[in-house]
């Protein structure tokens, strides 16, 4: 089912993106193929057939908004551009775009042909007698399938993202089933086992006692307990592992599994050490200052989840389920 929404929502996603490219077709936004018309305040004059213009266009916020049928700018425009002028008289604009320039070119700029910059050609150029300025009129490359190439790029950064997590994944894990093998190998697990097992028997009593499944939950509610979140993962995946040995019935959750899936997802804490550090990180003037409300959350979410596991497991509809 979880993989039906997942479908669903990509493909939601997609449709929202090309309908309103077809509404950016239909009401051209952009001005695409449409001239702007500008004043270029000339730095550097042309010389010979082949030419290069420089200076700043500059363009009043009335022209602006008017060109682009809404309130985009409200602020005088002045911009450095290089105007290249080719052997067949066609001449061609380069405009860096920076954090100064108007908030629709810097818009229009990141889904154009070069970052940081608008492309366009420059229609007509004439200069005035002092050689200091010229009207130009400048088209603008044509900027198309604006969300569609944003769902697209978003895609493609997450899908880096999820694999850069993965490789972390790796070494956390490793580390921590390590971990938990020296302890066991030790008797470590052993031992805390048999100190929890009077709340083990009580949360998990289809469990044995000394199933490797009870070390590895319990290791991995330590985890949590402590904020150690990625620690926990392992953990977590090695628990179910075992418990899923135990299933009788492969593909349906164990009443175990539910109970146990339940306090992984309250979060049950003591120390919230990676919220915290992420507020360190980000400045926060008090990063601790979340510890009591995460304990009596993550606690209150916790028994609220297993309370819930322990009723449902009882209607006979989830009883069938197992012995079907």
């Amino acid at each position: 089912m979880l993989n039906y929404i997942w479908i669903g929502l990509i493909l939601i996603g997609l449709f929202v993106a090309v309908g309103n490219d077809i509404t950016d077709e239909i009401r051209n936004p952009y001005r695409n193929g449409q001239p702007f018309e500008a004043t270029l305040i000339v730095k550097k004059a042309p010389s010979g057939i082949r030419a290069t213009w420089e200076g700043d266009i500059v363009a009043t916020p009335e022209a602006f908004n008017a060109y682009y049928g809404a309130s985009r700018t409200a602020e005088q425009i002045s911009q450095p551009v290089s105007i290249s002028t080719g052997a067949d008289g066609a001449a061609s604009l380069s405009m860096m775009i920076t954090d100064a320039s108007p908030a629709w070119w810097r818009e229009m700029a990141k889904s154009g042909s070069s970052k940081d910059r608008l492309i366009g050609r420059v229609v007509l150029l004439v200069p005035a007698a002092d050689q200091q300025t010229a009207r130009v009129q400048v088209v603008f490359e044509s900027i198309r399938f604006v969300k569609l190439r944003a769902v697209t790029q978003a895609a493609l950064d997450y899908a880096g993202l999820a694999v850069n997590i993965a490789l972390g994944l790796i070494g956390i894990m490793a580390l921590w089933l390590g971990v938990m093998k020296v302890a066991e190998e030790a008797g470590l697990l052993q031992v805390l086992t048999r100190v929890l097992t009077p709340v083990t028997k009580r949360l998990f009593p289809e469990i044995p006692p000394d199933h490797p499944a009870v070390g590895a939950m319990i290791m991995n509610i330590a985890a949590n307990m402590l904020g150690l979140s990625n620690a926990a993962t392992p953990l977590g995946l090695k628990a179910m592992e075992e418990l899923n040995k135990l299933n009788p019935k492969v593909g349906t959750a164990t009443n175990a599994m539910v109970t146990f899936l339940a306090i992984n997802t309250g979060g049950l804490i003591i120390l919230p050490a990676t919220a915290i550090a992420v507020r360190a990180a980000a400045g926060s003037a008090n990063p601790g200052i979340i510890i009591g409300t995460s304990i009596v959350g993550a606690g209150c979410a916790t028994i609220a989840g297993v309370t819930a596991s322990k009723l449902l497991q009882r209607l006979p509809r989830y009883k069938k389920a197992m012995e079907a």
